[in-house]
C-alpha cells in the first residue's frame, strides 16, 4: 500500500509539473505576441520605407586603385587621342600592380608609369603624412610599383577602328543611365546626401592631415515614409548617417566624433532633410580608427561600381568605368544613358527614368535601347520615349565620343582621374550631364 501511495502522490506531482509548465509557456506566449504587436504598432506609427546609399573617398584603397588606373587613361589619350586602354590596377601593402592592355603612340616608361603612380597618391592625400606612422598609413616613398602591360589584341581592334572611319564598340555589354527628380542634379537623394558628407570630411582632411587621415567612408539612410513615396520620388527625411574616418593616434575617441559631428551639420544637408535630433548618427561606430589605407585593405579598380553611378537605385551594367578609354562601351555607354535619363526627367516626361543600352563588340550600332519610367510617364509611354531615342540619338561610339568629348580629355574640361574620384555621373560639370538638349524634349509634353 505504501509503494501504490508513493507512486500515486509521484504521478500527482509531475502531472501539477506538467500543468504549470504549460500556464507559464501560455504567458510567455501571450507576452510575445503584446510585444510583437507593440512592435506592429509601433512601426505603423513610424510609417518608414528606408533606402541606404554608401560612397567612400579618394583615398579608399578601391579609388585609389580606379585614381591611378584613370590618371594613365589620361596621360595616353592626351597624348594620343586614339589611344586604346585597359588598365587594370591593383593595391595592396605598400605595392601597386599595373596589368592590362595599351595601344597608343603616347610612350610612356616603366618609370613614367611608377611617378603617375606616386603623383596620383599624393593627389589624393597619401603625400607622407608625418602625423601618421608608416605602420598606420601608406607613404609614398614605399611604393613598389609593377608594370604588367601588354598590346591590345588586333583581333579586338580590327572591330573598333573601321576602315570607314567608324568605331565599333570595344566590348559587349549592358549600361544603364537613371535620373529621377529628388534632387536638383536628377539624382537620388541618398548617395547625394552621402557625397555631400563624404566631400565635407575629406576636404577637412586633406586641409587638417594633423588631426584625420584621406581613407573616408559615409553612408545615408533616407527614409520615404512608404513604398508609394519610393515609387513616386518623395523622399521624406534623412534616417540614418554612418561616417567612418581615421584620426591620428593622439585623439581620443570622444574628440574625434564632436569634430565629424560638426563637419554633418555644416556639409550643408537640407534643412528639410536633416534634423540632428530625429536622424540616428554613427561615427567611427567600432571606436577608435588610427590604421588605413592600402597597408590595411586592399583596393582593385571596378570595386565600387554602385558608389560611381545611383547609390543602388537603378540597375548597373556591371562593367567598370575606370581603367578603360572612351571607346569601351562600359564608360561611354552609361554617359549617354545618363544624358538621356536626366533629359527625360528633367522636361516633366516621367517622375523618375532608367535608359539600357547594349551593344556587340565590334558594331557601332547599339544592339538594343529601352527606356522604363517605372510607371511614371506623364504623357508619352515607355515605348514611345523609347522609340524616341533610337530615332533621334546614333549612340554609336563615334557620336558619343564627339558629343562629350571624350577624347579630349583636359584639365580645362574634365580628367578622367577626377571623375573617377568624384563618381561618374550626377557632377554638374561633366559633359554628359549638360541638359543642352533639354528644349528638344520638352517639345513631347
Amino acid at each position: 500500500m505504501q509503494i501504490d501511495s508513493f507512486k500515486f502522490y509521484f504521478n500527482f506531482q509531475i502531472l501539477i509539473e506538467m500543468e504549470n509548465k504549460m500556464e507559464n509557456k501560455k504567458m510567455e506566449n501571450k507576452a510575445k505576441w503584446q510585444e510583437n504587436k507593440g512592435m506592429e504598432n509601433k512601426m505603423e506609427n513610424k510609417q518608414h520605407y528606408l533606402f541606404t546609399s554608401e560612397v567612400v573617398s579618394p583615398g579608399h584603397p578601391d579609388k585609389c586603385a580606379d585614381i591611378i588606373a584613370d590618371s594613365i587613361v589620361d596621360k595616353l589619350i592626351i597624348g594620343d587621342s586614339k589611344s586604346r586602354v585597359a588598365s587594370e590596377v591593383f593595391v595592396a601593402g605598400k605595392h601597386v600592380v599595373i596589368g592590362g592592355e595599351v595601344t597608343s603612340h603616347t610612350k610612356i616608361t616603366t618609370e613614367d608609369y611608377k611617378q603617375i603612380v606616386h603623383d596620383a597618391l599624393a593627389k589624393i592625400g597619401y603625400n607622407g603624412n608625418p602625423y601618421f606612422t608608416k605602420q598606420e598609413c601608406l607613404h609614398p616613398e614605399d611604393v613598389d610599383v609593377q608594370v604588367l602591360l601588354n598590346s591590345q589584341s588586333p583581333d579586338i581592334n580590327q572591330g573598333v577602328d573601321q576602315e570607314d572611319g567608324e568605331t565599333g564598340a570595344g566590348d559587349q555589354g549592358i549600361m544603364f543611365g537613371y535620373a529621377d527628380c529628388e534632387t536638383e542634379d536628377y539624382m537620388p537623394s541618398a548617395i547625394t546626401y552621402a557625397r555631400i558628407l563624404m566631400q565635407k570630411v575629406y576636404d577637412y582632411a586633406l586641409e587638417n592631415p594633423h588631426q584625420l587621415g584621406v581613407d573616408i567612408k559615409t553612408q545615408v539612410t533616407v527614409n520615404y515614409g512608404c513604398k508609394e513615396n519610393f515609387e513616386n520620388s518623395k523622399p521624406q527625411n534623412i534616417d540614418t548617417i554612418v561616417v567612418s574616418a581615421p584620426c591620428v593616434s593622439s585623439m581620443d575617441i570622444t574628440t574625434v566624433r564632436a569634430l565629424i559631428q560638426k563637419l554633418i551639420d555644416e556639409a550643408g544637408l537640407p534643412e528639410d532633410m536633416y534634423n540632428k535630433d530625429e536622424c540616428t548618427i554613427h561615427i567611427n561606430p567600432t571606436g577608435k580608427y588610427v590604421s588605413h589605407s592600402s597597408l590595411h585593405d586592399s583596393g582593385l579598380t571596378g570595386r565600387k561600381l554602385i558608389v560611381d553611378s545611383f547609390g543602388g537605385y537603378s540597375p548597373i551594367g556591371g562593367g567598370a568605368q575606370s581603367s578603360k578609354d572612351y571607346t569601351k562601351v562600359d564608360r561611354s555607354g552609361l554617359y549617354a544613358a545618363r544624358y538621356l535619363a536626366k533629359h527625360i526627367v528633367a522636361a516633366g516626361l516621367a517622375t523618375k527614368c532608367v535608359v539600357q543600352i547594349s551593344y556587340a563588340i565590334g558594331v557601332a550600332k547599339p544592339t538594343s535601347v529601352a527606356v522604363d519610367t517605372y510607371g511614371t510617364y506623364t504623357k508619352l509611354n515607355d515605348d514611345q520615349l523609347s522609340t524616341f531615342v533610337e530615332n533621334n540619338y546614333p549612340l554609336t561610339p563615334n557620336w558619343i565620343t564627339k558629343k562629350f568629348n571624350l577624347d579630349k580629355p583636359s584639365a580645362d574640361t574634365f580628367l578622367y582621374a577626377d571623375v573617377a574620384a568624384r563618381g561618374q555621373v550626377g557632377q554638374s560639370d561633366y559633359p554628359w550631364e549638360q541638359l543642352d538638349e533639354l528644349e528638344k524634349f520638352q517639345e513631347l509634353r
